[in-house]
């Protein structure tokens, strides 16, 4: 072989391994897309560290805020209330909401979750506690507006937290878990209620429904102070996560926010408040609201004209359809999920509570049929609030995500103002709430229209990947 043509072969094959090795490094220095299970893990990780806790402070909140349909058991008589006052004292609760919610949620987004959530909950436990204090209508109403004022932007604020972590994949599963705590709070604060109000009345010269605000108050406080230990304001404060798992969550949200980016979505305050979308679904939800407190501030009182007497009995009768609640929206909240559909979750939950409260009115007369047509409600309006909150924010982020999320949830929430007021005003009319269940079921009625017009419109749809 001559010198020449063994030169060549040399440079051949020393090119060739040199390439095979520039291959081989430049495979190894790429990054490797993370494993569905270790990536199933990381969000597992994170479920279970904000979920349960979230899903605590949100019990307190409902239970702070419903409490005084089982005190109205009592505290009418006691005050001489009648049921329009008592209407009007109930939703009263709602104006302050209103005005300060948005307020609270860009103030959130400035000085984080950690310390305005535990300033929300420490306010209004506060307050709660002083509604064992109250003895007039006047004092009611203030009371009750006060509680409004320090509650608002707890609940959007949860909804914008929880954005910080998970992506659209995952929200509507995440929501449906924090939000059984409206559905388990029906389980347990009824019976618990109603066991407060029977055994220490007259203790310490109180009663029952005094001692339900001071004892049902106390938590609160507790537990906002605890905020501030347990809760992180996002993924890059979170000593509990690994590098690792800190990049991957904060990957899939910028992915998530690069797809919205291309999808033109409302990033600022101005935009919020300008798009048609917000408004029409904070109609939706005001639709949906008007049964849930239709149903959590006269479902003690139905249950009492049903002829059962004792509290502590109405506790446990009022629990049947929060507990079979509690089940459902955290089914349909999984199949949504599963499906990456949300429309026609959201309006055929809206259909199925609007027809409960439909039957419920129509058998009217019989106890076991219309405590069996109030549960279905019960399952349609948890499962449309659960699923509800997919749609706003797909469409928003930044300050538009926490302006239009608390502008949703506080003109939706004027429904809680709206219904127990307007079923009040008709039971004292007529002295049934057979025509107030009407009104509930229109409500519903309307927001499954709504739902199913402004997603067949817009670009509301979660994109299937």
């Amino acid at each position: 072989m001559s010198r020449h043509l063994r030169a060549a072969l040399s440079y051949t094959f020393n090119s060739s391994n040199m390439s095979i090795n520039m291959s081989t490094a430049t495979k190894e220095r790429k990054p490797q897309a993370p494993d569905a299970t270790a990536e199933a893990a990381v969000y597992r990780k994170v479920t279970l560290r904000l979920i349960p806790f979230l899903f605590i402070c949100y019990g307190c909140a409902m239970i702070d805020r419903i409490n005084v349909g089982f005190a109205k058991l009592q505290m009418s008589a006691d005050l001489g209330f009648s049921e329009t006052a008592y209407g009007i004292g109930a939703g009263i609760f709602f104006i302050g909401y209103f005005f300060f919610e948005v307020p609270s949620n860009l103030l959130l987004q400035r000085y984080g979750a950690r310390v305005w959530i535990t300033r929300i909950m420490v306010m209004w436990g506060l307050i709660s506690m002083t509604m064992s204090m109250v003895g007039s209508e006047l004092w009611f109403y203030i009371a009750r507006f006060l509680l409004g004022v320090a509650e608002a932007g707890f609940f959007p604020g949860v909804i914008l937290y929880l954005t910080y972590w998970y992506t659209q994949k995952h929200r509507v599963r995440m929501v449906a878990g924090f939000m059984t705590a409206i559905a388990v709070t029906g389980v347990v604060g009824g019976p618990v209620s109603g066991w407060i109000m029977e055994s220490l009345a007259g203790s310490a010269g109180l009663a029952g429904w005094q001692w339900l605000f001071i004892i049902e108050g106390f938590p609160a406080v507790l537990i906002g102070l605890l905020v501030l230990v347990f809760l992180d304001d996002g993924p890059r404060e979170a000593r509990w996560l690994s590098p690792e798992e800190k990049a991957l969550v904060l990957k899939r949200l910028e992915e998530e926010q690069e797809e919205k980016d291309r999808r033109h979505t409302s990033r600022t305050l101005g935009e919020a408040l300008r798009s048609p979308l917000v408004w029409v679904l904070s109609a939706v939800y005001f639709g949906a609201v008007m049964g849930l407190y239709g149903m959590s501030f006269w479902l003690p009182q139905i249950v009492r004209d049903m002829g059962v007497q004792s509290t502590l009995h109405i506790g446990l009768i009022t629990a049947i359809p929060w507990a079979v609640a509690a089940v459902g929206m955290v089914l349909v909240g999984r199949h949504s999920d599963a499906m990456q559909e949300r429309r026609w979750h959201v309006a055929t939950a809206a259909l199925a509570a609007s027809l409960g409260f439909m039957a419920s009115a129509l058998f009217s007369e019989s106890a076991v049929l219309s405590l069996l047509a109030l549960t279905v409600s019960a399952v349609g309006v948890m499962s449309v609030l659960s699923t509800f909150w997919a749609l706003p924010t797909a469409v928003l982020s930044g300050t538009a995500a926490a302006a239009g999320l608390a502008l949703i949830n506080s003109f939706g929430n004027l429904a809680g103002h709206v219904s127990p007021s307007v079923v009040g005003l008709i039971k004292d009319l007529t002295g049934e709430m057979t025509g107030g269940l009407w009104v509930l079921a229109g409500s519903l009625m309307l927001s499954c229209l709504l739902v199913l017009w402004v997603t067949g419109k817009s670009r509301l749809e979660t994109p299937r990947r």
